[in-house]
């Protein structure tokens, strides 16, 4: 498994490359070219495209490009792949809890196509979205093709999303633990992926960054940003609760336009269409009402406007405005562009609405005199916002941490982490997150064993009454006893009462289409000889082994001492019910406060 996620990270490493260089191309030509419009990046990022002066922003390209994006990549994503709208990291979550690790060979490069026509026109997403379903759907592919176990093709996958991930935002210990980490709510990791995602997220790492030339972090952060006053988890405790409703509204704004854009009539490949409009006319607004170009942050991707908040660009009540409007502004586009169809990952604006929130509560803070660098509060935020909204602090942590070059904030994002983490337990970004590995059926056969042999035979026996016939008995009376029982399963007992056999009314059916049996026969003759039995001692996973070995729906149930004499009759369907009944009994345990 090693080897193949080495190969799984530098195939993703390699998309990494591909879509950097076909996103930036796309913007070059569209909203720098042709819009006049030329953000500027964060520090680390690779500028591989000479921007073109311009004197003017138009405001009508501003306007119109995102909705051409939208409309382009909204045909060719439902023409060719209805499976890669959206964000793209839920469609591998859901891919690996319920279709055994399977992707389609064409989603990813669907994906990417999309996601760069749709960001480089101008819609607001994130990379990761694209990015993780390259290297997730390798993965599958790799798996698949090597005929490999459903297990393996799921570790395979989520090393190729982790590989994606920790490449693109340069973040590879981050990448690998997030690959783990996403597919639950509660605070679980998928260990069994975490080795092979360590491999595959280094290979990945390398490849991107050999390739581009270029090993820095994405973002540079002041040294003044440490963490040297305790005093000051008091208003970085006060971030985390003005982070909780915005998370919150972000969620319910993201999921309830796209909900909007369902109920929509007409075409759905024209959704993403309108989409992009709405996210032209945002920006545009926002701009305006402004006067600030960098109101246009709502747009595209906004990382270059963390970068200036970093930078200490932005003070004062001005500044607390702008960060403020362009968070709140985010949600809009973001909901608007990725909810009506369109393509895009929904990590990249976690960061900007997080990091604005936090600069805004940074900034406030200062001017009061109880912090003495706000910028910290955006590297903090960015932490707590994306922690609380996808249910993973640990990537999070790390993954803003290696973003930035600084570990030095790291107590500080811990605890605002912990305090979004758990006061937004009841929402997630990731609608395809299951709760814990015990909800997956990617564990189902693991929990379901331990939880079998803690039950025996005895506990769920049912003290029902169940017809039993005597070893001579004529077939006709049998007929007649299995019409006025409807039961399924006869033992056979003889003239002292010990069990000598059993059958079935199938069995008996297939004896009424010869006369001579059926004026002749009893029932030794139709029974089977030593069936399958289980004890009340048995556990129930004994016993269900045993239903299995045959196929059938009921088993004798016999003394331990005396294996003739009959003590009932088990159904296949009282484990299964008391297997769901004491998954129940142990969730219900572990919510209990």
């Amino acid at each position: 498994m090693v080897a193949l996620a080495a190969l799984v990270g530098l195939v993703a490493g390699i998309g990494a490359v591909v879509f950097e260089y076909l996103s930036q191309f796309v913007f070059h030509i569209s909203l720098t070219g042709l819009a006049g419009y030329a953000p500027p990046g964060p520090h680390g990022e690779n500028h591989l495209f000479h921007n073109v002066d311009a004197a003017t922003i138009s405001i009508v390209a501003i306007i119109v490009l995102p909705a051409l994006g939208g409309l382009v990549s909204g045909f060719i994503c439902f023409r060719f792949a209805p499976e890669a709208r959206g964000h793209g990291t839920d469609a591998a979550i859901e891919s690996f809890h319920h279709r055994e690790g399977r992707i389609r060979g064409r989603v990813p490069a669907i994906k990417a196509i999309t996601t760069a026509i749709s960001l480089g026109t101008g819609g607001s997403g994130g990379r990761e979205g694209p990015i993780a379903q390259i290297g997730a759907g390798f993965g599958s592919w790799l798996a698949t093709a090597l005929s490999l176990t459903s297990r393996q093709r799921r570790t395979l996958l989520a090393a190729g999303m982790g590989a994606g991930v920790g490449a693109i935002f340069r973040a590879p210990l981050a990448g690998a633990i997030f690959s783990a980490e996403i597919l639950y709510r509660e605070a679980e990791i998928e260990s069994d992926c975490l080795l092979p995602s360590f491999v595959a997220s280094t290979v990945g790492y390398c490849v991107f960054c050999g390739w581009l030339g270029d090993f820095s972090h994405l973002f540079l952060i002041p040294d003044a940003l440490v963490f040297n006053d305790p005093h000051e988890l008091i208003p970085y405790t006060v971030l985390a609760l003005v982070l909780v409703p915005v998370i919150w509204l972000y969620i319910k704004v993201f999921y309830g336009v796209e909900s909007l854009f369902e109920r929509v009539p007409g075409p759905k490949a024209l959704a993403p269409m309108l989409g992009g409009l709405l996210t032209g006319l945002i920006g545009v607004a926002l701009w305006k009402s402004l006067d600030d170009e960098r109101g246009l942050s709502v747009m595209a991707y906004g990382y270059g406007f963390l970068q200036q908040g970093l930078e200490g660009s932005l003070t004062g009540w001005s500044g607390i405005r702008l960060l403020v409007l362009v968070a709140l502004g985010k949600i809009l586009t973001t909901s608007f562009t990725i909810g009506s169809g369109g393509s895009g990952g929904v990590f990249g604006p976690s960061m900007v609405i997080g990091g604005g929130i936090g600069g805004a509560v940074g900034i406030f803070a200062h001017d009061q005199g109880w912090v003495e660098n706000p910028a910290s509060f955006i590297v903090v935020g960015m932490t707590g916002f994306f922690a609380g909204a996808a249910r993973t602090p640990l990537s999070t942590i790390i993954m803003v941490s290696e973003m930035t070059g600084s570990y030095e904030l790291l107590l500080p994002a811990m605890w605002v982490c912990a305090l979004t983490f758990i006061f937004c337990t009841p929402w997630t970004l990731y609608h395809k997150q299951v709760k814990n590995r015990g909800y997956s059926p990617a564990h189902r056969g693991e929990f379901m064993v331990p939880l079998l042999q803690d039950m025996q035979v005895s506990e769920v026996l049912e003290d029902r009454p169940f017809p039993v016939v005597h070893v001579g008995t004529r077939l006709k009376d049998i007929l007649r006893t299995v019409a006025e029982t409807h039961a399924d399963y006869f033992p056979v007992v003889d003239d002292d009462g010990r069990m000598v056999g059993i059958f079935s009314a199938h069995d008996v059916r297939e004896q009424t289409y010869d006369d001579t049996l059926h004026l002749l026969a009893v029932a030794a003759d139709i029974m089977t000889l030593d069936p399958i039995t289980v004890t009340p001692d048995d556990d129930l996973h004994v016993a269900l082994d045993r239903f299995n070995r045959k196929n059938i729906d009921e088993l004798p149930v016999v003394d331990r001492e005396d294996s003739t004499r009959l003590v009932g009759m088990l159904r296949r369907r009282a484990i299964t019910r008391a297997y769901n009944d004491k998954l129940r009994q142990l969730s219900a345990e572990r919510d209990e406060p």
